[in-house]
């Protein structure tokens, strides 16, 4: 009986980790910018809105973003197979502690979470003229 509860606890706190990491980037990313749009505009418009910089330093910060994204487009580059590697285990994982309906749940969440990723990807694609 102890194991049970302990599968349970541990299924609920996954399930909260999850739900709260969604939680947390979609309120990052809203922050950024209300309308979900991302990059160094948004990143610029989001510090000018919370430190109340001046045009001067909105200049100097959009120059600095724009300076080193070749540095984090590589670092990305390098990273993100091993993000995707891990988050594909960590959804195996959820998914082999749920039950047969809940993982039809979790496969469309994921899905709609897949599509939304794509349709702001392209988004901004269109927004930067292609440079993403």
């Amino acid at each position: 009986m102890m194991f049970n509860r302990s599968k349970a606890w541990a299924v609920a706190l996954i399930a909260l980790v999850f739900v709260a990491g969604g939680a947390t980037g979609w309120g990052i990313a809203t922050a950024r910018d209300p309308h979900g749009r991302r990059g160094p505009d948004a990143m610029v418009n989001y510090l000018g809105d919370e430190l109340h910089l001046s045009d001067a330093q909105k200049d100097s910060v959009r120059a600095i973003l724009a300076r080193h994204r070749p540095e984090m487009e590589a670092l990305w580059r390098e990273v993100h197979p091993r993000f995707d590697s891990i988050r594909t285990v960590i959804r195996g994982e959820i998914s082999g502690q749920l039950t047969p309906a809940q993982r039809e749940g979790y496969v469309r969440l994921l899905a709609e979470q897949e599509h939304q990723r794509q349709r702001q990807d392209s988004a901004n694609a269109k927004r930067d003229g292609g440079k993403r």
